[in-house]
């Protein structure tokens, strides 16, 4: 519970400070007018306010720990701790069509699941958004800690170091040790992994994999995402709403869920059969994270006028031109973060990846799982602290290309 924990907060975190960011202040300002104290503002006006938004945030923390595979299997199953993700891809491994049926009765339980729960988050819920976003420009209150600042920035930064700062350089740390059951020192010091992950074929061979699978989920993905975005703000076009709806859905859908589907449907069952290649990883990868670079690509058409493409076909653009000269150059820092967006999990995913792999297709993600779990745990500490690095750099470089607006 403490990993997951850790782990999926930002999700909780980036929701409700996104709704924050929009609350109408004047709300707040009202309440202290009155004579309000800031705690009584906070419980009679923010946090009713922004209840839905809580609400949502942790319906959606709650279907990705469900869904989660590698943090169970790691942490919990060594303790006889299984979730229904550990018993899913146990099933599978089974190889038996029993073994496969369990698994598909357990996927269509988790599926019930996330589907009820994505309901539940978008209708009622959805329908009693408290947020007011008024016609001018405004910013959010910024609140006077007062005498409470400081003892706030220590609990603050006592979590960093717990959460953040701790388990990272525990693990960097750990990749340089001979033996583990010692301080690091210069007798324990060794750089032997770190060579390891640079030169053997196997985890290059990976790297490849993941590389390459992420760039063309990545791609394709903002391909889509561009052209579907069109269809919904720009076209009167009868269902265009479906797409957008089915793209939801299959990022909602749980990750073991969509590895599963993909093997039942694509191993030429329906005379279709790309399982053990590379495509069937990018489609599953596309299923469950187009949806970020969906986002805001619909975000980026909803900022940009319709006048600016009917001015040019009123002077006799074609929709394409318009496409390209209008559309594109408007929306590309949108397109740059949503490509990122898709990319970045893509890279280190584990889940679907432990069921779609085969010998010649293995990614970064199982081979880490595989190293930690079976091998050489300083090695997959190694290749850990080499996969947060190139996270770290994309995160800098996104924010470097769309002027701080998105960030990994």
């Amino acid at each position: 519970m403490w990993v997951l924990t850790t782990f999926y907060y930002p999700f909780a975190f980036i929701t409700i400070s996104r709704a924050m960011e929009k609350m109408d202040p004047s709300l707040e300002e009202a309440s202290r007018i009155s004579g309000a104290s800031p705690i009584k503002t906070l419980f009679t006006i923010t946090l009713p306010m922004m209840l839905p938004s809580i609400v949502a945030a942790g319906l959606l923390v709650f279907v990705a720990a469900a869904s989660c595979y590698g943090i169970p299997s790691i942490v919990g199953a060594p303790g006889q701790i299984h979730t229904v993700t550990t018993r899913i891809i146990d099933y599978v491994y089974i190889g038996s069509s029993e073994g496969l049926t369990d698994a598909t009765v357990l996927a269509v339980f988790l599926m019930a699941l996330a589907l009820i729960i994505l309901y539940v988050s978008t209708v009622p819920i959805g329908k009693k958004q408290y947020i007011t976003v008024s016609g001018k420009s405004t910013r959010p209150n910024i609140v006077d800690l007062g005498k409470w600042r400081l003892p706030i920035t220590i609990l603050i930064s006592i979590f960093a170091v717990i959460v953040v700062v701790i388990p990272f350089a525990t693990v960097l740390i750990t990749s340089f040790t001979v033996n583990m059951g010692k301080p690091l020192s210069l007798s324990n010091f060794t750089t032997k992994y770190w060579k390891i992950i640079f030169t053997r074929k196997t985890i290059l061979g990976s790297a490849k994999n993941s590389v390459l699978s992420a760039i063309l989920a990545a791609t394709f993905g903002m391909i889509i995402s561009c052209v579907m975005a069109y269809l919904l703000k720009r076209t009167k076009v009868k269902g265009k709403g479906i797409p957008d709806f089915l793209i939801t859905v299959g990022s909602g859908t749980p990750s073991v869920v969509i590895a599963l589907s993909l093997i039942m449907t694509m191993s030429g069952k329906f005379k279709i059969n790309i399982y053990n290649t590379l495509a069937i990883l990018i489609i599953a990868y596309m299923i469950k994270y187009m949806l970020m670079g969906m986002r805001t690509v619909v975000s980026a058409f909803s900022q940009i006028s319709p006048s600016l493409e009917e001015a040019a076909q009123i002077s006799g653009s074609g929709w394409a031109r318009r496409f390209k000269d209008i559309i594109i150059p408007l929306i590309l820092p949108s397109i740059v973060a949503g490509w990122f967006l898709i990319f970045m999990p893509c890279f280190y995913e584990l889940t679907m990846s432990t069921l779609l792999y085969a010998t010649n297709t293995k990614t970064l993600g199982v081979e880490l799982f595989t190293y930690q779990t079976y091998h050489s745990q300083q090695t997959a500490s190694a290749l850990a602290s080499a996969i947060l690095a190139v996270v770290i750099a994309a995160n800098w470089l996104l924010n470097k290309l769309t002027g701080g607006k998105f960030s990994i």
